[in-house]
């Protein structure tokens, strides 16, 4: 199943409130506040790459006090 990883850029004042929005959500799995330009780390597990798009969409840039999102998704490397 692909992984995808998801950088989260947060209003201040808004931590609590996506972190227990986040931690709802089935498909994340893990969850870690961080500091520098971004405020949370999250993996996504889901059953194609198309599907960790629809929940960056849908269920993680839709929470009040989410500004920005970038994604990161796991590479597959051939074997040799």
């Amino acid at each position: 199943m692909p992984v995808g990883f998801i950088l989260i850029k947060n209003k201040p004042g808004k931590e609590f409130w996506i972190y227990s929005r986040l931690l709802n959500e089935p498909e994340i799995k893990e969850v870690y506040p961080i500091f520098g330009e971004y405020d949370f780390l999250v993996k996504i597990v889901a059953g194609d790459f198309e599907a960790i798009g629809k929940i960056v969409i849908n269920k993680i840039r839709i929470i009040d006090g989410v500004i920005d999102t970038i994604t990161l998704t796991e590479a597959q490397i051939p074997k040799q």
